[in-house]
């Protein structure tokens, strides 16, 4: 199996080559867009700010590449944000796979912003998470939150309710990081590799 990691100038793909290597899987990262269309499924990860990770997806044509791909995408944090129509940070035009916006969370009623820690995953449904019998507590780091949609696959409460996960077609998306969410995230990331 080919599994191809997007690089993009976004941080945070070492991590998830470790949890990847932990499952026994390996991974090439890449921005090479022949090498990416041939991949078995793609890992679209990411730490960073969304105008920026978007020119650069822009300038090597991998915005086309992206939405057009037909093996199975994961978009984790960052990733899962650019697959939605529009962010708030730096008002960035996105993807569009899931039609859903991206939004800053609200300074008020004394949740700090950004989220980090440890949250409840509820509600969930789809592929990724088979065999996870009760809602897991998941890795989370972000300012910025997808609004619930119709491609909501699981949501989590952090004073606005939100899509911590989203699934369209072969397109799936985390905004918490499986590569930092012990087992449940380990069995997310299997789950993802079984597709």
């Amino acid at each position: 199996m080919k599994l191809i990691i997007l690089k993009y100038n976004a941080g945070n793909i070492r991590s998830v080559l470790y949890a990847l290597e932990r499952i026994g899987v390996e991974a090439l990262v890449t921005d090479d867009p022949d090498t990416i269309g041939s991949a078995d499924k793609v890992i679209f990860p990411g730490v960073g700010e969304a105008s920026t990770a978007m020119k650069y997806l822009r300038e090597r044509k991998l915005d086309q590449l992206i939405r057009n791909l037909k093996q199975p995408v994961l978009g984790i944090c960052l990733g899962l944000q650019l697959m939605c129509t529009h962010s708030e940070e730096n008002e960035t035009e996105c993807l569009g796979i899931f039609n859903t916006r991206v939004k800053k969370f609200s300074q008020s009623g004394g949740h700090k912003v950004p989220q980090i820690g440890w949250n409840k995953v509820e509600n969930s449904t789809g592929p990724l998470f088979q065999e996870i019998f009760e809602e897991p507590y998941c890795y989370f780091v972000h300012s910025y939150y997808a609004e619930e949609c119709p491609d909501t696959a699981a949501t989590t409460e952090y004073g606005v309710r939100f899509s911590s996960a989203l699934e369209k077609g072969n397109f799936y998306g985390l905004q918490f990081h499986p590569e930092k969410s012990a087992v449940a995230g380990e069995r997310i990331l299997k789950n993802f590799i079984q597709l």
